[in-house]
């Protein structure tokens, strides 16, 4: 079965909320401390998911109905992009970014950024984001990368 990207519902709050948990659990673990990865959780709770929703152009990937993998875009920044960590290395990531820069092109954004974790940025770099600089906020280290779009470059 192919994979579906489509936008987020209400109704996805709690398996965002899973994958989100399970990826900074398992994949952000290796690099970032037991006490930022619980921090970071806490912004991921079911009802914040939702509040997300409602605020945000929040997309899902899914296969027979089981939700793979989840980004968003708030205006020209790209975030929450999670992968349920089986799922990871797939392809997964690539199509919700593809859409992603579909929406920002539609929406006439000439540059994408990402505060992206250590963990992602080979991930970015590989879709064509270069780092712009370096945020650290006690143990926690946010890499912000960007990437020029152009209207009509191939993703």
């Amino acid at each position: 079965m192919p994979i579906e990207i489509r936008p987020a519902r209400a109704s996805d709050a709690p398996a965002i909320s899973r994958v989100i948990i399970s990826a900074l659990r398992v994949s952000n673990a290796r690099d970032y401390a037991p006490e930022v990865i619980e921090r970071v959780e806490q912004s991921f709770s079911v009802v914040r998911v939702a509040q997300l929703i409602d605020t945000r152009q929040v997309l899902v990937a899914e296969r027979n109905r089981q939700l793979l993998g989840t980004a968003s875009l708030d205006g020209e920044v790209v975030r929450t992009v999670f992968i349920d960590p089986p799922m990871q290395g797939q392809g997964i990531g690539r199509l919700l970014m593809l859409a992603i820069t579909r929406l920002a092109r539609e929406q006439g954004i000439a540059e994408l950024l990402v505060p992206s974790s250590l963990t992602a940025r080979g991930f970015y770099q590989r879709l064509g984001f270069e780092l712009q600089r370096e945020v650290i906020d006690g143990a926690e280290r946010t890499l912000v990368m960007a990437r020029r779009l152009q209207a009509d470059a191939p993703d």
